[in-house]
């Protein structure tokens, strides 16, 4: 997304409630996205909560749906999945799972349930190789770097 004001971010009401998406501060990266319905969270479960909106992102962009922190931290609200192709032209819905093992959490129409980031994406040609390059690290994972206890 270059220029915003000739390359605006497109979006299309599919609900009367939907609140347009909108970034709390000039220097925020996610655009919140609010819910146009009421869901109860059973703890542990999860649920697929709509927003109102369909979004064009743009061609060589990504929309990454993202947790919100205040959700995350006051109430064990996760977010489970979230990538939007530049080609989907559908509702974007967020899928919440409440990780509290003891509380239900209540999501009604209006409450900012998620954020939504664009970021540009690389989609280089897949090659089959032989081999790979030797590098530092190799084939170490999963906390081969340090900082994970055992």
């Amino acid at each position: 997304m270059s220029d915003p004001k000739t390359n605006p971010l497109r979006i299309l009401r599919l609900h009367p409630n939907a609140v347009v998406p909108t970034r709390a501060n000039p220097d925020d990266a996610g655009y919140d996205l609010t819910s146009v319905e009421t869901v109860r969270l059973a703890p542990g479960s999860r649920a697929l909560v709509r927003t109102g909106w369909a979004i064009a992102i743009p061609p060589g962009h990504v929309g990454i749906i993202a947790p919100r922190s205040g959700l995350a931290y006051k109430n064990g609200i996760e977010i489970m999945g979230g990538v939007i192709d530049s080609g989907y032209r559908g509702e974007v819905r967020v899928i919440l799972k409440n990780s509290d093992p003891n509380k239900p959490f209540d999501v009604a129409p209006g409450v900012r349930v998620a954020q939504l980031v664009i970021k540009p994406i690389a989609t280089p040609p897949v090659v089959e190789v032989d081999s790979l390059d030797e590098t530092e690290r190799g084939v170490g994972a999963f906390g081969s770097t340090g900082g994970m206890a055992a």
